[in-house]
């Protein structure tokens, strides 16, 4: 190696000892914001607001975005890397029900739906935003689907453009069965239990109607509570709505029609519709982002952070994903376009 690798090789692996010797000395600390060392290396963690259009700051529009399947990956706001974050996005919500300069919202969305109780979350957190005389504008991208529908229930206008992928209103709940090709294979499945719903969805016996029974109970359970919030949000009844919400999907057009979204249009379309009918032409526009140094997006910095136990392995970011949406053994209800 040259002497400038040279160089780059021991200022790395200084920063590395140094990082490692800072973690045995910083106390563990439930803040989700970063000090000492921590923020030097990486940034504070705390939230950090980007202007998108300049305008007054006394009324602001502050401009979200759902992107990617809506999951919780237990993953904190700084270490998520790229994709749908849904704690980060949680504290964007709280952030804007705590700042007296918002004056609305567009929420872009582009998602095929997601875990059933993130998207509760969500929508709860939207509802309240509007109970403080928040107005809250939706703006469907490429896809608007199941969860990203529950979520956009309420608004007070939905725009989609005419190849959005919409509808999709229902739940699913996936699981496989192997019992036939174990019973081909001469296996025998040898399981005790406490009572005979105990394994209810194990792939290795075939479902008893009772199972069948339970299972879709609580699955038509999810679904009552979906259209009870499209209900709500759309001033419609939910005989209309159970009509319409079979599971289907719709582009934007068909999902004007059935009175699903208010209009056709893109975001700027959505957010010129939202300054003039809230009189908000001269607002400024804003999103929120987290205050980084870049650091850990390098090889070096995620090494570091894995270490520190402040950002998760890709191992482990992928059993938590699995574990909130659930698998074939142990299934899990989705608000999911296309199945899990």
């Amino acid at each position: 190696m040259n002497k400038r690798r040279w160089v780059a090789v021991i200022i790395a692996a200084a920063l590395f000892i140094f990082a490692a010797v800072s973690s045995f000395m910083t106390k563990d600390t439930d803040d989700k914001n970063l000090s000492g060392t921590d923020a030097l290396l990486f940034g504070s963690n705390e939230i950090t607001e980007g202007v998108v259009e300049e305008g007054e700051e006394e009324q602001r529009i502050a401009q979200l975005t759902i992107d990617g399947t809506i999951a919780d990956t237990g993953e904190n706001s700084f270490f998520s890397g790229e994709g749908y974050n849904h704690q980060f996005f949680m504290d964007q919500l709280k952030e804007v029900q705590e700042d007296p300069t918002v004056a609305a919202v567009l929420l872009e969305i582009n998602t095929p739906g997601g875990g059933v109780y993130e998207s509760a979350e969500i929508a709860k957190e939207i509802r309240a935003i509007q109970a403080a005389d928040t107005p809250v504008y939706v703006s469907m991208k490429n896809m608007g689907a199941s969860g990203g529908y529950y979520v956009s229930a309420s608004a007070d206008k939905i725009f989609a453009t005419s190849e959005t992928l919409t509808g999709s209103i229902g739940v699913i709940m996936s699981s496989v069965n192997f019992s036939e090709l174990m019973d081909n294979l001469g296996i025998e499945d040898q399981t005790y239990k406490s009572g005979p719903l105990k394994d209810m969805g194990s792939a290795m016996r075939e479902p008893t109607e009772e199972d069948e029974e339970v299972m879709q109970s609580y699955v038509d359970n999810s679904y009552d509570r979906f259209v009870k919030i499209v209900s709500k949000g759309r001033s419609m009844s939910e005989d209309q709505v159970r009509d319409i919400a079979d599971g289907r999907i719709y582009d934007g057009q068909q999902a004007k029609d059935n009175d699903l979204v208010d209009e056709i249009g893109f975001p700027d379309d959505a957010l010129t519709s939202l300054r003039e009918d809230e009189g908000l032409e001269k607002a400024q526009v804003f999103e929120y982002d987290i205050a980084s140094t870049g650091f850990d997006q390098t090889w070096l910095g995620s090494k570091i952070a894995q270490a520190k136990g402040m950002k998760q392995t890709e191992t482990d970011r992928m059993l938590n994903v699995i574990e909130r949406i659930g698998t074939p053994e142990a299934p899990k209800p989705m608000y999911y376009y296309g199945g899990e």
